[in-house]
């Protein structure tokens, strides 16, 4: 790659469009307006005063339940207080406001409209069966590179898998600035010493919710499944290493989830600034004195001028809310030790193409520039992602290296700690993505998942109406709620889906469900040893930095590594 061009691809990375590009939705609301077959729900009493919903068919739905109190004004930037308790009936119909995101600079096949928008949006939606009792719990996250996002998105209606006799929960959380940002002065209000990861707090705040009331809603509070696509995979993992949120769910299911580096709270590591570094870079971009400042400040305006300013919402190792690096939390087999169901796509780079470097000239020059970059490891990396195919190597190496290492990291160390996990490669393609040049791309299967084949955004490849693929939804959603329900991944139909084990099983999930064993042979042992040397050097992140863009590997004492 040529000076300009690589200068150039490096400045595309350096934007704050590459947070938006790990999106999974901007979001779409579900219709609320209501239709013949709805009727009045009962009244269900939680813990802090009645709420009344719907009825849909055999379902009860409760829309914009808040499980806590504005973060507003003083409590910008502060953990979740307890919702305000009321004493009337509480008409939960409709869903809350989104929480506040930055002002939408371009579209792509995630973009739809999720207006409103508000500071006061911890809310959470629950489709009940009318009949349940004692049933598991369903907890999703969304998506949306922790900047945006919403839990009114319509893929994410929940009435198909809780027709599987789940009880299905969906949350909003804070976003961006408002959810992670930290600063000394916030710190020092803190009397744990500590800021950001509100966001974080939030879910936790949203799992006790569950904890305090879904025995109402018919619902097992000792049977709670977190799970989550893209930041909502990340968002898996957080719980998973927070000391805060254990005993809160029994199982976890992570989509497209990536293991990257993390601030942490007071000190550069890993060639990243501490997180209250950059708090402070942020409050002197906006010309903020100080936090009292920064809390006067109109929401949306403070939102867009953190974007502008290239602030990077992620999670902050802070000792208390997560203690230490991800990637230390799994080796140390510190995480939650329950059941987990993971998993990648095949294409998901195809629709996050800012992710990868333009091809080359030539494939000497490919080859030339990898070996500069990964020495020892340079021919391992050229057999796994070789010049014949470069543009297809470069979307399999982000992919490998964001997605699929962390995927097979999460069974293979949750199978240390002796609790079944399941892995699979979402393959699935039809016309209209194939054509596109989206096959499999990034958060291709929560349709299927979800049941909802025909609630995808407008610029969405079309999926056919077609029984081949209501089969394939229906095998994804049997899989899905079985784990729920039991922890172990069954559909009508469809083969058995065997645990990731000694064998380094997995399930194809491409034209129909199909067990193997042994995903990209090669794959996770590279990734790893690229890791491993980045974390003994200390100096170098690890995310999408990889192939042509990928800094020099490391060397010296490599014994920690082999």
């Amino acid at each position: 790659m040529n000076a300009l061009r690589k200068t150039r691809f490096r400045s595309i990375l350096s934007t704050f469009a590459f947070v938006l590009a790990l999106t999974s939705f901007s979001g779409l609301q579900a219709d609320v307006s209501p239709s013949p077959e709805q009727a009045v729900a009962p009244v269900i009493v939680t813990a802090t005063g009645p709420v009344q919903g719907v009825r849909e068919g055999t379902l009860r739905v409760f829309k914009g339940i808040p499980y806590a109190g504005p973060p507003i004004g003083e409590a910008r930037w502060q953990p979740p207080r307890p919702a305000r308790d009321w004493s009337d009936v509480r008409k939960t119909t409709e869903f809350g406001p989104a929480c506040v995101a930055p002002t939408r600079r371009f579209t792509t096949i995630y973009t739809t409209d999720i207006a409103p928008f508000s500071e006061d949006c911890l809310t959470l939606n629950v489709w009940s069966p009318a009949d349940a009792k004692n049933a598991p719990v369903f907890f999703w996250i969304h998506g949306g590179a922790l900047t945006n996002g919403s839990s009114k998105e319509a893929m994410y209606d929940g009435t198909r898998l809780a027709q599987t006799g789940m009880v299905v929960v969906t949350i909003n959380y804070r976003l961006g600035v408002f959810g992670f940002l930290a600063h000394p002065e916030l710190s020092a209000e803190s009397p744990l010493g500590i800021s950001g990861n509100y966001g974080l707090l939030d879910q936790i705040a949203a799992l006790r919710w569950v904890q305090a009331n879904i025995e109402a809603f018919g619902g097992n509070p000792s049977n709670v499944t977190i799970a989550g696509e893209s930041a909502g995979g990340l968002s898996v993992m957080f719980l998973l290493a927070s000391p805060e949120a254990r005993g809160t769910f029994s199982k976890a299911i992570a989509e497209s989830a990536y293991m990257v580096s993390m601030q942490e709270l007071k000190e550069e590591h890993h060639g990243t600034p501490s997180a209250e570094t950059a708090g402070e870079r942020l409050a002197a971009a906006l010309n903020m004195p100080d936090i009292a400042a920064m809390r006067s400040m109109d929401a949306q305006a403070l939102a867009d001028g953190a974007a502008a300013a290239r602030f990077l919402p992620m999670g902050t190792v802070d000792g208390k809310i997560l203690p230490r690096q991800l990637v230390d939390v799994f080796d140390r087999g510190e995480q939650a030790p329950v059941p987990i169901l993971t998993g990648f796509n095949s294409g998901e780079i195809r629709s996050l193409t800012v992710l990868a470097p333009p091809p080359p000239a030539s494939a000497e020059e490919y080859e030339s520039t990898i070996r500069d970059r990964y020495l020892d490891l340079a021919d391992e990396f050229l057999r796994l992602y070789p010049s014949t195919n470069m543009q297809e190597s470069i979307y399999a190496t982000t992919r490998d290296a964001l997605y699929g290492w962390t995927s097979e990291r999460l069974v293979r160390k949750q199978t240390e700690l002796g609790v079944p996990s399941f892995l699979y490669l979402f393959d699935h393609g039809y016309p209209a993505a194939d054509e596109a040049g989206l096959h499999a791309h990034h958060a291709s299967e929560l349709p299927y998942v979800f049941g909802n084949l025909d609630r995808t955004p407008p610029k969405w490849p079309k999926i056919p109406d077609t029984a081949e693929e209501k089969r394939f939804s229906a095998a994804m959603v049997g899989y899905w709620s079985s784990f729920a329900r039991d922890g172990h991944p069954t559909a009508e139909g469809e083969p058995d889906w065997p645990a990731y084990g000694h064998n380094r099983a997995y399930m194809l999930l491409g034209k129909n469900p199909q067990p193997s064993i042994h995903l990209f042979p090669g794959m996770y042992e590279l990734n790893e040893a690229v890791v491993c040397r980045r974390r003994a050097n200390g100096q170098i992140p690890w995310h999408w930095n990889v192939g042509l863009v990928a800094p020099p590997m490391p060397t010296g004492d490599l014994e920690p590594c082999r």
